[in-house]
C-alpha cells in the first residue's frame, strides 16, 4: 500500500494531469522526493530553502502538517496527503 497525494490542478501539469499520485516514505519530506524522482519540478513548487512554500498547505490525513512538524511530519502507508495553494483576495 503507497501514500496518494492529491494535487491542486495548478500543479497538474507536473504529473501529466493526474489529479493523484502515489508516493513512499517515512516523512513528508522523504515522500516529496520520492514523488519528485517520477515528476521532475514538483518539488520546486512546494519546497523553498529547506522548508514548505508559504503559500502552499499540505494536509496529512486532514491535518495540517504545520503543525505535525512541517516536512518532518510522519507518514505512513495509507495516508492520504493534501496538496493546496492558499487563496487570497476578497
Amino acid at each position: 500500500m503507497a501514500i496518494e497525494v492529491r494535487i491542486p490542478t495548478i500543479l497538474r501539469t507536473h504529473t501529466g494531469g493526474a489529479k493523484t499520485v502515489e508516493g513512499a516514505g517515512k516523512t513528508l519530506s522523504e515522500l516529496i522526493d520520492d514523488i519528485e524522482a517520477r515528476h521532475v519540478g514538483l518539488k520546486e513548487r512546494l519546497v523553498h530553502n529547506g522548508d514548505l512554500r508559504k503559500f502552499v498547505n499540505v494536509y496529512v490525513n486532514d491535518e495540517d502538517v504545520r503543525f505535525r512538524g512541517g516536512l518532518g511530519a510522519e507518514v505512513s502507508d495509507g495516508d492520504v496527503v493534501t496538496v493546496l495553494p492558499a487563496v487570497a483576495g476578497g
